[in-house]
């Protein structure tokens, strides 16, 4: 049997970032988050007439998002919504200035530790209702969009509040025909 060695290019890239290039993550402002299941598998519920109605895993699914206040302290949690194979919400990292305008002692985690924080810490509860040890919830990557205007912010908020309702024409929902 010959053996090949596998060399990597730099030119190439087999990955794309979906990362703004030279963006500090850190930095203080508004993030909408959207990350997907695995396979977009639809495991945290179903909507019914609108409205989404979730399951022991969705449940989970948000009680995860609603607890990384407490593992991350410079965190504020805007609006969320779980759906079926996917969820929306904002993350808000506020300045990291103390009184006096001097860097606060509290730690300042960026945007990606605080999702990797949501994707490792929800999967092993869902897997242990499920008895899937090991089994893998998330898509590898999320989206991630900086808002940059109260406007955009506003408009981010009713896009993820009206996600139920437009379910039955979203691109992630594999009963759209549409898609």
């Amino acid at each position: 049997m010959v053996y090949q060695r596998v060399t990597c290019d730099p030119e190439k890239r087999h990955r794309r970032s979906i990362r703004l290039r030279d963006y500090d993550y850190t930095q203080s402002g508004a993030y909408f988050v959207t990350t997907c299941t695995y396979r977009r598998v639809c495991l945290f519920g179903e909507v019914l007439q609108g409205c989404m109605q979730l399951n022991n895993h969705g449940q989970t699914v948000t009680t995860y998002w609603d607890d990384l206040v407490n593992h991350y302290p410079k965190v504020e949690l805007d609006v969320f919504v779980g759906m079926p194979n996917h969820v929306h919400g904002i993350i808000v990292l506020p300045d990291n200035v103390g009184a006096g305008f001097k860097p606060a002692p509290t730690r300042h985690h960026g945007l990606p530790e605080i999702v990797r924080g949501f994707k490792t810490f929800s999967p092993r509860r869902i897997n242990q209702l499920r008895n899937t040890p090991g089994q893998t919830v998330w898509q590898r990557n999320y989206y991630d969009h900086v808002i940059r205007s109260e406007d955009e912010l506003d408009r981010i908020r009713q896009y993820i509040l009206d996600n139920p309702v437009r379910w039955p024409e979203d691109v992630e929902n594999p009963q759209n025909t549409n898609r």
